[in-house]
């Protein structure tokens, strides 16, 4: 109960606050669960992949690949798949990396977003709150415990905005680090299918 009166006195953005967490809280499982199929296995892969390319023919590469249920694995397909079809293989993977990339980075601004937005909201929150405190000193002069009971409310959604802003923060920065090593995954599968087929096409 005491919880409930707190987040009632610190007014109406409060609610824009609440919304602000459980925004989070529904992006970072949604990210989480993303970015563990994603780097499913991937440095084991990568290493498979090189094999692969030395002893096998193209199509079995590409068979293999297909089996490889994450990002790295469908970057590293396009390519081989380009390479079995005569297509260009540097085009292949820089459109397929491109396309993984941009599911890696969904929604991440929205939490960058957040973390600046929510003290911005707690502010706005407290200059209402200040503001209905200095009508009730004009008002009430003679009670003093009315006016910094107003200013004590007030400081609530500054405080909540923070506290928000601090989660969105650490959430953010966990899931830019896993951004970062994805990527750099991306890039190694790109490079290592280049290596091996960049300059040549190759038969099923």
């Amino acid at each position: 109960m005491e919880a409930v009166e707190i987040f009632s006195k610190g007014g109406a953005v409060m609610y824009l606050l609440l919304i602000s967490s459980v925004a989070v809280a529904a992006i970072g499982i949604e990210r989480f669960r993303f970015y563990r199929y994603a780097s499913h296995d991937s440095e084991k892969f990568l290493a498979a992949l090189k094999e692969q390319l030395k002893t096998r023919q193209a199509g079995e590469v590409l068979s293999f690949c297909n089996r490889e249920n994450s990002c790295v694995g469908l970057v590293a397909a396009a390519g081989v798949k380009a390479s079995v079809a005569g297509e260009n293989v540097e085009l292949a993977l820089n459109t397929a990396y491109d396309e993984e990339a941009m599911k890696l980075r969904a929604r991440l601004n929205y939490l960058s977003m957040i973390v600046t937005l929510a003290p911005l909201l707690g502010l706005l929150g407290t200059i209402s709150g200040m503001i209905e405190s200095f009508n009730i000193f004009s008002i009430q002069a003679g009670q003093p415990l009315a006016i910094t009971g107003g200013i004590g409310e007030a400081l609530i959604a500054t405080a909540t905005g923070l506290c928000v802003s601090i989660f969105a923060l650490v959430v953010h920065t966990y899931f830019a680090q896993k951004l970062d090593e994805n990527l750099t995954s991306l890039d190694k599968a790109a490079n290592i299918v280049l290596a091996y087929l960049g300059g040549r096409h190759e038969t099923p």
